[in-house]
């Protein structure tokens, strides 16, 4: 049986490793997705994350606004924009502007935790749970304004500018309800593997059978988002996970955390990764990943998704 080629891309939460400054840290995803593009990576996704001293990004389409001007034709976007937080025209019109600057490149992923403590999300938009109680109405409100169908108290509006090419519009979870509106409003939906404490092949089997065409997306497209730590040999690739493992911290006993440690992350070699990564994706059924490695040192990081992409992506 021949194997499914496997596309790759990079989910950067955008961190701040100990004594950089967060203007360090931005230069760093610059370059990291700049590497990507050369090394054949389908996508470059930056999360929002607001009031955390270890992460840089509070503003994910300010950030990709550089990215694109940085980079020429590898697809960028949100990898989570926190709907909650905003009103739906206001999200449409700033990716609208992105993909009137950078048509056909970007992908709006939207995402419903609060991204920071309650006291943070009280200061940044009031009521996060009722926020996110209107979570159906929102994504209407997204869907409409990206099918240019929306109208507020009988005016129809329109998010501008329009761009030649609507962005992509996909939902970012981990569990059944985010799976739910992904398929409910048409949109692509990407399993946050790295973060979840449960398989992902029923989420994404309801997705696929409840989903509903729209003309954002006509049929079911899926993502999983995984944990990946790569070096050349497994000793390093052991040892840098041992430095980089608060991310995929787990509670219960030794036997439960070791297996789930194991589906959240992979660690090892080039041809170890890439095994377990077609393992995956014929488990999952899904043709692409979105990476994220959280190694504490910004050229080990680059190296893990050099070795990566040598190894899956065919990549020089």
């Amino acid at each position: 049986m021949t194997a499914t080629a496997i596309k790759l891309s990079v989910l950067d939460l955008v961190p701040v490793f100990d004594k950089a400054d967060a203007s360090f840290a931005l230069g760093q995803a610059v370059e990291l997705a700049q590497t990507a593009e050369r090394l054949g990576y389908t996508r470059y996704w930056v999360a929002e994350h607001h009031d955390m001293p270890g992460l840089a990004c509070t503003s994910t389409e300010v950030f990709l606004s550089h990215i694109g001007a940085k980079t020429q034709h590898i697809r960028i976007g949100s990898g989570a924009l926190l709907l909650p937080h905003y009103k739906p025209l206001k999200v449409v019109e700033s990716f609208h502007l992105l993909a009137s600057l950078y048509p056909g490149r970007i992908d709006l992923g939207l995402g419903r935790a609060p991204g920071g403590a309650a006291e943070v999300s009280l200061a940044l938009s009031g009521n996060f749970l009722e926020n996110v109680w209107k979570m159906p109405e929102l994504l209407k409100g997204v869907t409409e304004l990206l099918q240019g169908t929306y109208s507020y108290e009988g005016r129809q509006i329109t998010a501008r500018p329009t761009p030649p090419e609507s962005p992509e519009l996909w939902m970012l979870g981990t569990n059944k309800k985010s799976a739910a509106y992904a398929a409910e409003f048409g949109a692509g939906y990407v399993f946050g593997q790295f973060m979840s404490d449960v398989a992902g092949e029923e989420i994404l089997q309801a997705y696929r059978e409840d989903f509903i065409p729209s003309s954002i997306a006509p049929v079911p497209r899926a993502i999983v988002a995984v944990g990946v730590i790569c070096a050349d040999t497994e000793e390093e690739a052991e040892k840098l996970a041992s430095t980089g493992m608060t991310l995929f911290q787990q509670e219960g006993s030794a036997e439960e955390k070791s297996k789930l440690l194991e589906r959240k992350l992979l660690i090892g070699t080039p041809q170890s990764i890439k095994e377990k990564l077609e393992q995956l994706s014929h488990l999952y059924g899904v043709d692409e990943f979105i990476i994220v490695t959280m190694i504490p040192d910004y050229e080990k990081r680059l190296h893990s998704f050099e070795l990566l992409a040598r190894a899956c992506l065919n990549s020089n």
